[in-house]
C-alpha cells in the first residue's frame, strides 16, 4: 500500500446567516443596505497544515467545534477549501458523518452497491465482496430495508462494512466508530489493527486520547481552526488530556477495543479550557 496525505495552509471559512437579516422585501426597504448584510464568515480551519507518510495513521484531537470533522470532509473531498491545498494518493475508505455517502430512501443493499462504487470499486468488484460485506455488517435481515429505518449504530455497520472491504490505501475515520455495540466495536478495531499492519495510511478523527495512543503513530491537536500541537500520539495525547483539565478514560476502554493498553493519564488539574458540552 503507498497512500499520502498532505494538507498545506489549509482554511476552510463559511457564512452564517444572522437571525436579524431582513427576511421580506419590505424589510429591506425599511432598513436599507445593512438589513441585505445578514451573514457573519467563521473561519473552521485556519492554515493547517501536516502531513501523513505512506503507513502511518494520525490522529486528530480537539474539543467540540475544533474543525475535527471540516477536516476530515476536506481530505475525503466533501467541500472545497477556502484556501491552501490538498494531496491525496491512493484508493480512500472513508466513514464520515453518518448520512454522507448513502442515501436514505435506498436499501441497504441498493446503499452497498452506491457506495462501492463511489469509493472507487467497479460494480462486478462490488458483487464480488457483497457476501462478505454483508456478514461483516449483519444485517443480513435488514438488507431490503430503506437505509432510513436504520438506527444510528445499524448504519456506522454498514458504512465500516463497505470501507474496510475496498481495500483501501488511504482510511478516513470520524467519531462514528463511538456508535454501536461494544462488541462490534472491538470487531472494527481488530479490521483496523489488520490494516495497520498491512501498512494502510489513516487520519482518525477522535475525542478518545487513549484510542490515538493505542492506535496512531502520530497525533495533531486542533483547537478552534488551528493546528496547536503535532507529534507522536502519546505525547500530543498527554496535552490534549492535561488541557481539559480532567482525567483521561479508564485505560480499560483501549484494553477491550484494541486488545492493546493505554498508558496512564498524566495528572489533572493543570490549567485550560473546559471542553464545551
Amino acid at each position: 500500500m503507498s497512500g499520502k496525505i498532505v494538507v498545506e495552509g489549509l482554511s476552510k471559512r463559511f457564512r452564517h446567516l444572522r437571525p436579524d437579516r431582513a427576511m421580506t422585501l419590505q424589510e429591506v426597504f425599511q432598513r436599507g443596505v445593512s438589513g441585505l448584510l445578514g451573514a457573519d464568515t467563521f473561519w473552521a480551519l485556519e492554515d493547517v497544515s501536516f502531513d501523513v507518510k505512506p503507513g502511518r495513521i494520525v490522529g486528530v484531537l480537539g474539543f467540540n467545534g475544533a474543525g475535527k470533522s471540516t477536516l476530515l470532509r476536506m481530505v475525503a473531498g466533501v467541500g472545497r477549501p477556502t484556501k491552501g491545498r490538498i494531496e491525496l494518493r491512493g484508493r480512500v475508505g472513508a466513514i464520515l458523518e453518518l448520512g454522507v455517502g448513502f442515501h436514505p430512501e435506498l436499501t441497504g443493499r441498493e446503499n452497498i452497491f452506491v457506495s462501492g462504487v463511489s469509493s472507487g470499486l467497479t460494480r462486478r468488484e462490488v458483487a464480488e465482496r457483497f457476501d462478505s460485506i454483508v456478514a461483516f455488517s449483519e444485517l443480513e435481515e435488514f438488507l431490503n430495508n430503506p437505509l432510513r429505518t436504520y438506527s444510528s449504530g445499524m448504519h456506522m455497520r454498514l458504512a465500516f462494512a463497505v470501507a474496510s472491504h475496498i481495500e483501501p490505501e488511504v482510511l478516513l475515520i470520524d467519531e462514528v466508530l463511538a456508535v454501536g455495540d461494544l462488541r462490534f466495536q472491538k470487531k472494527c478495531f481488530n479490521r483496523l489493527n489488520r490494516f495497520k499492519e498491512s501498512g494502510c495510511t489513516g487520519l482518525i478523527v477522535t475525542h478518545a486520547p487513549e484510542l490515538v495512543v493505542s492506535m496512531c503513530d502520530e497525533a495533531i491537536w486542533l483547537d478552534k481552526g488551528r493546528l496547536v500541537a503535532r507529534g507522536p500520539a502519546q505525547e500530543v495525547a498527554e496535552q490534549y488530556v492535561e488541557a481539559t483539565g480532567v482525567p483521561a478514560h479508564q485505560p480499560a476502554f483501549s484494553e477491550n477495543m484494541t486488545g492493546r493498553s493505554a498508558p496512564r493519564s498524566p495528572p489533572s488539574g493543570a490549567p485550560g479550557q473546559d471542553p464545551p458540552g
